[in-house]
Formats: structure tokens, C-alpha cells, sequence
């Protein structure tokens, strides 16, 4: 029974996700915010909903091991995720048109899995008002850096090649007719879904850790972190086919350092000390993964021109074997 109900909440995230997809796409297309900014804060944060609620939940029934594990585990699937999408839609080369301002994201997301990774390594059980001192210092310097990200100057539009006849009916079908009021409450509507499910997917998780014998860690890091990182594929895989490369990027990068930000977050509600020094050292398989294949995704957003196909998805070939790679050495290592 315990895997019918993760699947059901699998299968709400999902629709859910979708929803989320169109109305941050109409919320983009019709207010002055634009795909790239939608993007990074407001569909990030709203897909990451499933990560906070799961989180939290997992601290709450004790086991820091499914929270830490799902942040990290999310940046990787989620890295995952625009490789799979890059490598299936290769012949758009979908970096080239992306804009360089995603560097400013990838690279706060660079800073702060390097900052988790740091303290993984050197379990720092030290607390401030009983908050982990590498948790505060994580957060302080994701605020620090939004800001500045927020104050950088942006570079101008790369222009996107014109799109197919049937995907623009479809995209002005969902921009016009959709008014920004209704797709601002049907966005609201569509997170606390996804927040609830959130909380089932991680109630859930923990009690497949214990009965199959996979391990918290493993659990947390794989099945968790794949199944709440669900709103981000989707939400991709719907802002790539309405052609929004930026929205589609976004969302990721965005999804990625906001996680970083959920798992600081999560050490306030960790009584039993810092929460990142409690866990298994299989998390810092995962987070050197994740710093490698951040650098990885970076070079592709950097790389303007391709000489061959080949030569542009080779990164993101990088990437999923990255992906299996690091999950199989985090499954031996828990």
C-alpha cells in the first residue's frame, strides 16, 4: 500500500506541475517579468515546493538523512533533467540560446553546493540559536548573492529561431486566452497542491527505506529526490515546448539554489544539533557530483558555437552518465 500511495502523490505532483507550467508561461509572456526572471524565482520556487514539504517532513519524523539526501539528490536530478531534454531536442541546441545570465545562478549554485560540500566534509556541530552555523552561513550567502544577481546587468535576448505553425497556435492559445488574474490564483492553487503532495511523497519514502532495507540515504538522494524533482521536469519539458528556453533553464538553475537555501532552512527545525553533521558521508558523493556537473552545464551556457552535434551534447552525455554514475557510488557507499 505504501507504494500505491507514493505513486499517487507522484502522479498529483505531476499534473500539478503542469499547471504550474502554463500559468508561470502566461505570468511571463503577459507582465514585464520575462521568462528568465519567471523563471529563476517564481516557477523555481514554486517546484521546489515538494522539496520543502518533504524536507521538512523528514526532519520532523527524524531522519535528517531523506532531507539532506533530497536536496542534493534534486540538484542532480534536476542537472539530469535539462541534459536529457538538451540531448532529445539536440537539434535546436537549446544553450546556444540561452541567455548568459544564467551563469549569475549556476554560479551562486556553484558557491553554495561547494559551501554544503565543505561542511559534509568537515561536520561542524557548531549552532547559533540553534541553527546550524554552516545552515546560517549557506543562507546568508544565498540572499547575499540573489541580490546581487538581482542588481547585475542583464544581457540582452538571444533571439530564439521561429517556431513550428502548430506550437505558436498552441502557445498564443495559452497566453490569450488566459487572463493574468486566473493564471496567478490557478499558479497559487496548483503549489499548495504540490505542497501537500510533497509531504505524502516524504512519509511515504521513509517508510520504503525501511521496508525494502534501501538505506535513508539512498532512498532521500534516488527515489525522493527524482520523484520531488517531477514539477521541474515537467515544467521543462512545457517551457520547451512553448519554446521558452529561458523559462526552461530558469526554472532549473533557480530550482537548484533555492534548494541549497531548503536545506539551511531545514536545520531550524533539527533539534539534535547541525543537521548536515548528522548525516551519512554518502551525501558527499552526491554533492561533488552535483559540483562537477554544475561546472559542466556552465560551459555549455558559455559555448555559443558548436563546430557538430556531437560536440554540443557532449556535455550533456557528460552529464547523465555523471548521473548514474554518482548514484550507483552513492547506493555502495550508504
Amino acid at each position: 500500500m505504501v507504494f500505491v500511495w507514493f505513486i499517487l502523490a507522484a502522479a498529483v505532483t505531476v499534473f500539478a506541475a503542469i499547471k504550474l507550467s502554463t500559468y508561470a508561461d502566461v505570468i511571463s509572456t503577459k507582465t514585464a517579468m520575462g521568462g528568465l526572471l519567471v523563471g529563476t524565482l517564481l516557477l523555481a520556487g514554486a517546484t521546489s515546493l515538494p522539496e520543502v514539504t518533504t524536507s521538512l517532513s523528514a526532519v520532523v519524523i527524524g531522519n535528517p538523512d531523506i532531507a539532506v539526501g533530497n536536496m542534493l539528490g534534486s540538484n542532480l536530478f534536476n542537472l539530469f533533467i535539462i541534459a536529457c531534454f538538451d540531448l532529445y531536442y539536440r537539434q535546436r541546441k537549446l544553450f546556444l540560446n540561452a541567455s548568459n545570465d544564467h551563469l549569475y545562478t549556476a554560479g551562486l549554485g556553484l558557491l553554495l553546493t561547494i559551501m554544503v560540500l565543505i561542511s559534509l566534509l568537515l561536520k561542524i556541530d557548531v549552532s547559533v540559536f540553534n541553527i546550524g552555523l554552516d545552515a546560517l552561513i549557506i543562507a546568508i550567502v544565498y540572499i547575499i548573492g540573489m541580490v546581487i544577481i538581482s542588481r547585475l546587468p542583464k544581457a540582452p535576448a538571444i533571439e530564439v529561431p521561429a517556431e513550428p505553425k502548430e506550437t505558436k497556435v498552441d502557445k498564443k492559445s495559452a497566453e490569450f486566452t488566459m487572463s493574468v488574474k486566473h493564471a496567478v490564483i490557478g499558479f497559487i492553487v496548483a503549489a499548495i497542491v504540490i505542497m501537500g503532495a510533497g509531504t505524502v511523497l516524504s512519509i511515504m519514502g521513509d517508510e520504503i527505506a525501511v521496508v525494502t532495507g534501501l538505506g535513508s540515504s539512498f532512498v532521500g538522494s534516488f527515489l525522493i529526490a527524482a520523484t520531488t524533482s517531477l514539477p521541474e521536469a515537467v515544467s521543462v519539458l512545457v517551457a520547451l515546448r512553448l519554446r521558452n528556453v529561458n523559462l526552461a533553464l530558469g526554472s532549473i538553475l533557480g530550482s537548484n539554489i533555492f534548494n541549497m537555501l531548503i536545506l539551511a532552512g531545514s536545520d531550524i527545525f533539527y533539534r539534535e544539533g547541525a543537521i548536515i553533521s548528522a548525516v551519512s558521508n554518502s551525501h558527499i558523493v552526491t554533492a561533488v557530483a552535483v559540483t562537477i556537473l554544475s561546472i559542466v552545464i556552465m560551459s555549455s551556457v558559455l559555448m555559443k558555437k558548436a563546430a557538430s552535434t556531437f560536440k554540443y551534447v557532449l556535455p550533456s552525455l557528460i552529464i547523465i552518465v555523471g548521473y548514474f554514475v554518482s548514484s550507483y557510488l552513492i547506493f555502495i557507499t550508504q
